[in-house]
């Protein structure tokens, strides 16, 4: 496969999509917009408004890669938290592209991970090891809290990098004392299988709020606060049950990314994408993110050694995106 430039990337959530371009070989990712999916019928609408905000007589995309919030298999696309449904094949046709790749979010996401610089980076104590420095056969996860919750990892191989893409957000979250014990028998009241992004995501903060405060028993309404405002409401200490949400939720973000590391075996590092955890500041980094986990008992010192590393930068997943089109192009 030739991905002839310019190449077209985006990354597309059930909330928003973003598109970038990559003029040529070596060149970042550049006039970056973002664009609400509720507000276009599909991505070749998106791709078109996107391309019609830019400057006139630049050159049509030849390629493009498109990181989407879903599972994907066969060539009907339909995003896991957004409106979109779409067939690959007529997208392609559409807008005249000679390759397109479609690969889960959390694929790119997980293919941004050589490329990120340190300023794009905040570790939690310290830093993971440079993309030069990763011995083969070496694994990095991420995970990340957005409107959903993903979850991806990269191996290193021979010469490239390989991604482990997965749905590992749809995995049942366990509690670790009786009051998450209680918090997660009063959501199952809602839902029959509680998973983690259940919780630890935009669609699930409200329902760990409703639960949250449910246990709490302090009578406080909470029934229609969105993720926004409870993020709001606990950063600034006024609600008691917004402000206990967000402990728990760092707290069992903390136990599930030590999962993830269990799991995949991610001596590299555990990368903590999305856009929710950029907005907790400092609170993020005095909460029991770091405790929970490592607490995993025998293996506590296993995780012990391995970084957890907060991604600032929420674009990071467009160069991701041209990684698998420079990758499906050696």
């Amino acid at each position: 496969m030739s991905a002839a430039y310019p190449w077209l990337v985006a990354d597309v959530g059930g909330t928003n999509a973003r598109f970038g371009t990559v003029a040529g070989p070596g060149e970042p990712v550049q006039d970056v917009r973002v664009l609400p999916v509720a507000a276009h019928a599909g991505p070749a609408a998106a791709v078109k408004a996107y391309l019609a905000g830019q400057e006139p007589g630049r050159p049509a995309p030849q390629s493009a890669a498109f990181a989407l919030a879903t599972a994907l298999d066969g060539d009907l696309i339909e995003l896991t938290n957004g409106a979109w449904s779409f067939s690959r094949s007529g997208t392609q046709a559409e807008l005249g592209l000679r390759t397109l790749l479609c690969l889960n979010d959390f694929e790119a996401q997980a293919l941004s991970l050589p490329k990120l610089r340190p300023e794009q980076l905040r570790p939690w104590d310290a830093p993971p090891p440079a993309a030069g420095e990763v011995a083969t056969g070496m694994v990095m996860a991420v995970i990340g809290p957005g409107t959903g919750l993903g979850v991806g990892g990269i191996v290193r191989a021979p010469g490239r990098w390989i991604a482990l893409p997965g749905e590992g957000g749809h995995a049942t979250l366990a509690p670790a004392d009786d009051f998450e014990s209680a918090v997660l028998g009063q959501a199952r009241r809602e839902f029959p299988h509680v998973s983690a992004e259940r919780f630890l995501s935009g669609i699930g903060l409200p329902v760990l709020c409703r639960s949250v405060a449910a246990v709490l028993g302090e009578g406080e309404d909470v029934s229609a606060l969105p993720a926004e405002q409870i993020v709001a409401r606990g950063m600034a200490g006024e609600s008691p049950a917004c402000v206990r949400t967000l402990d728990l939720f760092c707290a069992l973000l903390g136990g599930f990314a030590g999962n993830v590391a269990l799991t995949l075996g991610s001596r590299g590092g555990v990368f903590i994408g999305g856009g929710i955890v950029p907005r907790l500041g400092e609170h993020f980094f005095r909460s029991e993110f770091r405790r929970r986990f490592e607490a995993k008992g025998r293996f506590q010192s296993y995780l012990a050694g391995i970084p957890t590393v907060l991604i600032t930068d929420t674009l990071a997943a467009l160069s991701g995106a041209a990684m698998a089109l420079e990758q499906a192009d050696a």
